[in-house]
């Protein structure tokens, strides 16, 4: 171990670096001096970040020097707490640095997060490979049954022991080195990775100069496209993007075939192209570190070192309830096809239907069978309602209220800001929300937090989408996947917002990946509840509430192409597993590889995985191994809302048992004790089942 050595070597750095930089007027050095101790975005600069990281480092590190010098015995509070509170500057730098690389990037940005990774990566692996501290961890660990400790203590000393032993705390020397060099790989080889798909996605732009090309592109759409072109300097002309916003709705109601192939193909070959974007050397040379890191820490496969701190322990518990659900999935997913093959050769076209045809059939279908169609429940779906009924939902099973911030600073216009309040009017936490797709934002949608949760300091938490856009005089208008989303993401803000615990490192969301979608996938079961959507659809032109009669095709169609759904996200769980449970990445051929795991597994051409290999962004961003988890908690989810419904679904008690067992607890228990507290007993695979229209 060469701590010392290390901390004189990165305090060196950043005194090199603080002489052509002065820091003394950087925001991030102190608590945030603002209402709520939100991020003062309007005095937050590129050239603040990088000496805030050092800083951040060199401040944690003396703080862990304290904490191994510190001659009296070790305790709970002077060794695990301490360790647990060491980082307040690395903390704050941290959090907004890398939510703006996501949500708000620049050249600038970019450039710093590749500088930083291979830095941020030796700082933690100077910590967990550090053996006087681990020592003290140790001896605390092996006395914690006589100690007197509270669960929720028990669980962060259990939690921390067991971070440091996954870290390499118990590997000799040489193997430890390695391991520092494999981190440090690791971290540059992701960024590059999220970057090339990011790159991808701003690259690609079909612009269309004929209006007759836009035949079956619904007003709104063609809109919206007029006014992207006119933002890049293509006044006349029609913009379409990989944006979910701008790809899904081209392919549901694009007539022109073609064209619905190039977009789609665009988006599914991201990565793919033998170009400077790339990912297939990068994502083979992060599968083959990934195995290696697994390995050195005495694991077959690098899935088996992910699961063993999760809810499902290990691979062959995840396969096992992957492939039994593929048993459903595949059957309805081919009869799904058949269907649309019928629609296809009425049109007396003659043509096989492809993956680019299965958006533009389906919905042509649903309108068929159930006599409904998106454009029909759109206008009940303006994003300020939908925005509203997740709140009004939040308020009657748990009574909290969120209210418009006017004059806290944001880093975009776009952005929204809201405090929560618990029914008593005590404040629980800042929400952010940023709605909208720019260049610069990743695609997607997500949770994240400026501040997390612990004792008496109350969470920052942010909601990051990219939804359909404001058209001319109309507002944003959502689809019934984007209404799904926003409750969704919602969900997880909820479980950081309402957090009770003491210690940051097991609050909020910082739970199982197997788990953390729980709050969030519940959440999704309101939105189109009857009883909801009477709260919260209502038309934006003349504010009516979404009649009873659309109600019913809503209702009646949700477990509509659900086979489609299901098998795609299976078949990305899978390949992702598949990638993950390799033994032996010698000659690895990712494209090959997947190609033929899809092959054996049945999967038809008309569905590609959800994500393919190149631009599977989930398994870099932290659900490697992991993104299973996804159906794994729909089970938690299917099976919590029947409670719920058993109840009625703004029933007080089950509420409070949700809120009290699941949203507070954090990480202050084990997963399923926490679920079994709420549920009272094991979850059961039969509700999701009929949630998606298999059983």
């Amino acid at each position: 171990m060469k701590t010392k050595k290390t901390i004189f070597i990165l305090t060196a750095c950043y005194m090199m670096y603080s002489c052509a930089t002065p820091i003394e007027n950087n925001p991030f050095l102190t608590e945030f001096k603002t209402e709520f101790g939100t991020p003062p975005f309007d005095k937050i600069k590129i050239e603040h970040y990088e000496p805030a990281f050092y800083k951040g480092i060199e401040e944690q590190n003396k703080n862990i020097r304290k904490v191994i010098e510190n001659k009296e015995t070790p305790t709970f509070d002077n060794t695990i707490v301490a360790l647990d509170n060491s980082d307040p500057i690395l903390a704050r730098v941290s959090a907004i640095f890398f939510n703006m690389t996501d949500a708000e990037t620049t050249d600038e940005l970019t450039k710093l997060s590749i500088k930083i990774a291979p830095v941020l990566s030796e700082h933690s692996d100077n910590i967990y490979l550090n053996k006087e501290l681990f020592k003290r961890i140790n001896s605390i660990h092996q006395q914690k049954d006589s100690l007197g400790l509270t669960t929720e203590q028990l669980r962060l000393l259990d939690e921390t022991y067991k971070n440091f032993v996954r870290a390499g705390a118990n590997l000799n020397m040489e193997q430890q080195a390695r391991l520092r060099e494999v981190n440090k790989e690791l971290s540059t080889l992701g960024l590059t990775f999220s970057n090339n798909i990011l790159n991808e996605n701003n690259a690609f732009k079909l612009i269309i100069s004929k209006k007759a090309d836009l035949a079956g592109l619904p007003d709104w759409f063609c809109q919206s496209a007029a006014q992207e072109a006119k933002a890049i300097g293509e006044k006349g002309k029609w913009l379409f993007t990989l944006n979910d916003a701008s790809r899904l709705p081209f392919l549901q109601y694009s007539e022109n075939r073609a064209l619905r192939e190039k977009i789609y193909k665009a988006y599914t070959n991201r990565g793919n192209n033998n170009d400077k974007n790339d990912n297939k050397k990068t994502i083979t040379q992060i599968v083959a570190l990934r195995l290696e890191k697994a390995k050195l820490l005495g694991f077959d496969c690098y899935s088996n070192f992910v699961l063993d701190n999760t809810m499902a322990k290990n691979s062959a518990t995840v396969m096992s309830f992957l492939n039994k659900l593929w048993g459903y999935s595949l059957p309805k997913a081919k009869a799904e096809a058949a269907e649309l093959q019928k629609l296809m050769d009425k049109e007396g076209k003659n043509e096989k239907l492809a993956a680019w045809d299965w958006w533009y059939y389906t919905e042509k279908l649903r309108k068929e069978k159930y006599n409904i169609n998106e454009e029909e429940i759109k206008p009940y779906f303006k994003l300020e309602n939908v925005r509203e009924g997740a709140f009004t939902v939040a308020k009657k099973l748990y009574g909290i209220t969120l209210t418009p911030l006017k004059d806290i600073t944001v880093y975009h216009p776009d952005v929204e800001v809201f405090e929560a309040k618990d029914a008593d009017g005590s404040h629980l936490g800042v929400l952010y929300l940023d709605y909208f797709p720019r260049p610069g934002k990743s695609g997607g949608a997500w949770m994240s937090n400026y501040r997390e949760q612990q004792a008496g300091i109350r969470p920052l938490i942010c909601n990051v989408a990219s939804f359909t856009k404001p058209v001319g005089n109309a507002p944003s208008l959502l689809t019934l996947d984007e209404v799904e989303t926003l409750f969704h993401e919602f969900g997880h803000a909820l479980h950081g917002l309402l957090s009770e615990c003491n210690y940051s490192g097991i609050s909020g969301t910082n739970v199982a990946r197997d788990f953390v979608e729980l709050p969030s996938q519940v959440m999704e079961h309101w939105a189109t509840e009857p009883e909801v959507l009477k709260m919260y659809a209502k038309h934006y032109q003349t504010g009516e509430s979404m009649p009873d009669s659309l109600i019913e095709k809503l209702v009646n169609q949700k477990t509509f192409n659900q086979g489609f759904m299901t098998t795609e996200l299976l078949a990305a769980a899978i390949l992702d597993m598949n990638l993950h449970n390799l033994t032996d990445v010698k000659n690895l051929n990712v494209i090959t590889y997947e190609q033929k795991a899809m092959d054996k597994l049945g999967l038809i051409p008309e569905i590609a995985p959800r994500y393919r290999t190149t631009y599977f962004n989930h398994i870099i961003g932290g659900y490697a191994a992991g993104y299973y988890s996804y159906l794994w908690a729909n089970v938690l989810d299917s099976d919590a809302f029947e409670t719920f419904k058993e109840h009625g679904i703004f029933d007080k008690q089950t509420a409070d048992l949700f809120r009290k067992n699941i949203l507070e607890k954090g990480n202050s228990e084990d997963p399923m004790v926490l679920y079994k507290k709420f549920r009272g007993s094991e979850p059961q695979m039969d509700a999701m089942l009929k949630d998606r229209g298999m059983k």
